[in-house]
């Protein structure tokens, strides 16, 4: 029997599901929760696919608890970045953009490219992802009503409101921040990359908590590089005979919430980390623009994380001139 994979489109309410084994393709819909999982499982059965490879893009909390009930079930699931999937079909000259042809994309990915398969995260990860993207929200929310605040408002009652508001927020995001602490705190293997982290300047005790809740296993890349493309902080250049020459820039295409994680920490390391700070006056005497010059400080300062936690020593800047950054 020809190999059956299975590409899957998920949005937050349904999941679009095609199984090929690259003849034959069979396509169904199902509510994205448990009830339509199950529908899922059943309907696959059916076909004979009990141990088709399943792959599905990394969205986050809409995709993670179908890949964790079908990996329970004995699926072999793939979770693979969005931009790899993208840059297939831009290599395929897809033209259209439909959940079926979402879904189809992937299944022939997932067919040809084989991707490695998924298992799930451990709980000690699970419950510090869910808490600094908590914070995060609580952050984002923060900054909306201040932006209320500072926008006009002169009604009382209304400017009372926000302001208590704000007020409740600070709390529950200092609160936050400190669960955040307590978790690591309780993980020995959390606590001592937190303390390797934090020796890099420019990395603080929260960053460090918000870099191990975003990446799963920063390890588990095969070098620094890797670990950039998958932050997006990796750049394109554009140069095509004699006429196209655009300034190289970022390519933005993996995970944003790292890069956003980077930003100020990055900018902190231009002035005070040793190595960040050197590679900056470089860009900078090349007559880099300041935004890529930042852009590179925080591809540099992810290379300094990846070389720490892979050689499992505190920060040396000697050690990582010469064995694990290069410029």
């Amino acid at each position: 029997m020809a190999k059956q994979v299975i590409g899957m489109d998920v949005s937050k309410l349904t999941l679009d599901v095609i199984l090929t084994d690259g003849v034959i393709s069979h396509f169904n819909r199902v509510e994205n929760a448990p009830r339509g999982y199950q529908q899922l499982v059943t309907w696959l059965k059916s076909l004979g696919a009990a141990k088709a490879h399943i792959c599905l893009e990394a969205t986050g909390q809409y995709g993670d608890h179908v890949a964790e009930h079908l990996h329970i079930q004995g699926y072999p699931v793939s979770v693979v970045n969005p931009a790899q999937i993208k840059h297939y079909g831009s290599s395929k000259l897809r033209r259209n953009k439909t959940d079926i042809a979402d879904a189809k994309l992937i299944a022939e990915f997932c067919l040809r490219e084989k991707p490695a398969i998924w298992t799930l995260p451990p709980a000690s990860f699970k419950d510090l992802q869910a808490l600094v993207r908590h914070l995060e929200d609580l952050q984002t929310t923060r900054q909306q009503e201040a932006n209320r605040l500072g926008s006009g408002v002169r009604t009382a009652f209304v400017l009372d409101s926000l302001k208590l508001l704000m007020i409740a927020l600070d709390h529950q995001i200092q609160q936050t921040k400190q669960a955040i602490q307590d978790h690591i705190d309780q993980h020995p293997e959390l606590k001592h990359r937190q303390d390797l982290l934090v020796t890099i300047p420019g990395i603080g005790r929260l960053t460090a908590a918000k870099l191990l809740g975003e990446i799963r296993d920063i390890l588990g890349f095969e070098n620094a590089r890797q670990l950039g493309a998958y932050a997006g902080l990796t750049p394109r250049k554009f140069f095509s005979g004699t006429s196209v020459h655009h300034k190289a820039r970022l390519s933005k295409t993996g995970n944003a919430r790292l890069r956003q994680i980077l930003y100020l920490p990055a900018i902190s390391a231009k002035h005070w980390n040793p190595i960040v700070h050197a590679f900056c006056d470089r860009l900078i005497a090349s007559n880099h623009n300041p935004m890529e010059v930042i852009g590179a400080a925080m591809h540099k300062l992810l290379h300094l994380v990846y070389g720490v936690l892979k050689s499992d020593r505190p920060f040396d800047p000697d050690y990582l001139v010469h064995s694990q950054v290069p410029a």
